[in-house]
Formats: structure tokens, C-alpha cells, sequence
């Protein structure tokens, strides 16, 4: 990570975690009464091909549902409508802007990923991960919203993780090639606007 990749992520994390953090209070305490504790769901991820971290996010599937894999139409069953609003407006990885300014994450980058796929893939991940994962990036911008489709049609957990591993992860990385050829704090600004206005958007 270039230095000034680093200072931008800390200036720009530490700016919008203050505008951020009423809200942050406001949904922990929605949270904590409408779907009780525990508040946060810390998951290992790698930002390496030989390195984990602890990943925090708000708790968006109900207790129990473990950390098997993605997420696909097997577990739409564990999630309220809560959780359902937390993953659409993305407001449930606010907390990732404490691994940003941990070092851990960026801000920009291809999203961090479980070990599992890091050890199965190794040819892939190599590359992919010479970028310093992020909270957002081109292949979550990109694709997101087809890999929600295709993983919403799996019945089961192993048709979810055939599905991410023979049509998500190839593409995905190709996407995340593309950032890392063109990377700049110019481009990860634009990525961050777009990922902003995203909400608002009709879906």
C-alpha cells in the first residue's frame, strides 16, 4: 500500500467515522432491542494469501447461522427485514472503518476473502491480493448485484459455494485485476462517491 493510499483512507475513515458514529449509536441501539445481542459478528478473513484478520461487522443473520461460506437463498431465512435494510444501504460495515484505520483493510479494494477460498484458489488470490482488500471496490460496485441473484436462486450450502466458486470468484477477480492495473487515490475516490450514492438509487 502506497503511502498515500494510506493517509487518504485514514483522513477520509476518520472523517466520515464522525459523521457516522450518531448513526452508528442509533442502530446499535435499535439493533440491541429489536434483534438482541450480540451486536457485532466478527468473521476471519485474509488480507494476504498467508494473512487473517478479524473482519467486524454489524450482526446481520440471526444467531446460529455460522460463517460456513456466502451467503445465498439457503440463509434469507435467518435474516429479519432489519438485517435485510443493513445489507441493502450497506450500513452494516460502518464498523470496518475501525479495520480500515487499523490497517487491516482499505477503504478501496476487492473485498476481503474467507480462507477457504484463499486456500482453494491460491493462483487467484495471489494476484487479487496484492491490493490491500477494501470495504468497497470496482468488483463489488460491478457485481454485486448479479452475484446477490445468482446466489438468492441456491437452496442449499453447497449449491451456494459451487455457484460463488465457478461463476463469482473468476469474474470478481478479473474486476479486481482491473482496479489494481488502475489504481489511484483519484479512482478510489470515484469508487467511494459512487458507493455512497448507492442507497439512493432505485434498485
Amino acid at each position: 500500500m502506497t503511502v498515500s493510499k494510506r493517509i487518504f483512507d485514514i483522513v477520509v475513515s476518520l472523517f466520515v467515522g464522525l459523521i457516522a458514529l450518531p448513526i452508528l449509536l442509533v442502530l446499535a441501539v435499535v439493533l440491541v432491542i429489536s434483534e438482541g445481542r450480540p451486536l457485532f459478528y466478527i468473521s476471519e478473513r485474509m488480507r494476504s494469501p498467508t494473512e487473517p484478520f478479524a473482519l467486524i461487522k454489524l450482526r446481520t443473520m440471526r444467531v446460529g447461522a455460522g460463517d460456513g461460506g456466502v451467503t445465498g437463498g439457503n440463509k434469507q431465512a435467518r435474516m429479519s427485514s432489519m438485517h435485510r435494510l443493513l445489507r441493502r444501504s450497506r450500513l452494516d460495515e460502518l464498523p470496518q472503518l475501525w479495520n480500515v484505520l487499523r490497517g487491516d483493510i482499505s477503504l478501496v479494494g476487492p473485498r476481503p476473502p474467507l480462507r477457504v477460498y484463499v486456500e482453494a484458489y491460491p493462483d487467484i488470490y495471489t494476484e487479487v491480493l496484492q491490493s490491500r482488500p477494501g470495504i468497497t471496490g470496482l468488483a463489488s460496485l460491478r457485481f454485486h448485484g448479479h452475484e446477490e441473484m445468482l446466489l438468492a436462486q441456491c437452496g442449499d450450502a453447497e449449491q451456494t459455494d459451487e455457484v460463488y466458486r465457478r461463476r463469482c470468484i473468476p469474474r470478481k477477480a478479473q474486476l479486481d485485476l482491473i482496479y489494481q492495473k488502475h489504481r489511484s487515490v483519484c479512482f478510489d475516490l470515484a469508487l467511494l462517491l459512487e458507493t455512497a450514492a448507492r442507497p439512493f438509487r432505485r434498485r
